[in-house]
């Protein structure tokens, strides 16, 4: 059964799961490389955790510009993201790029990261005394959001 290329989920990610579905998944697709990157929510600032919501009629959007990108390399992206709260040392993001060449899958790996923490519509809270209180110094507009940066 394939799985979905962008999943979202409610808390924090099963890391292992996903990674290894994906592993198994394309590991006989011929890729030279799956590079796979996990973030890990830190304990800083006194927070207990982050929260998340997503607006995913972008994301998906912005997801499928990216897929399209990674095609015209022979690459593919893969995505999950945590939509609501994700406690300290749990996994809120997996990004992975699966490319015939080792080279390509480096580059679009870090492009990619680098994207999503720019353009995804995904707003991000603190969690300080069990209350979400909006990472504004954390956060970035996005582009033509227009009211809501």
């Amino acid at each position: 059964m394939k799985s979905e290329k962008l999943q979202l989920f409610d808390g924090s990610l099963p890391v292992e799961q996903i990674t290894n579905e994906w592993y198994r998944e394309y590991k006989d697709s011929n890729f030279g490389a799956i590079i796979t990157f996990v973030g890990v929510v830190r304990d800083e600032e006194g927070i207990e955790g982050l929260s998340f919501d997503i607006y995913e009629p972008i994301l998906k959007a912005w997801f499928a510009s990216w897929q399209k990108k990674a095609n015209e390399n022979n690459a593919i992206v893969l995505m999950a993201h945590s939509r609501g709260d994700v406690l300290n040392h749990t996994s809120s993001y997996i990004a992975a790029v699966c490319s015939p060449k080792r080279r390509v899958a480096l580059e679009l790996i870090d492009e990619f990261v680098e994207d999503f923490k720019q353009s995804a519509p995904i707003w991000k809270y603190d969690i300080i005394n069990n209350e979400r209180i909006y990472a504004q110094d954390r956060s970035t507009k996005i582009s033509g959001a227009g009211i809501l940066n």
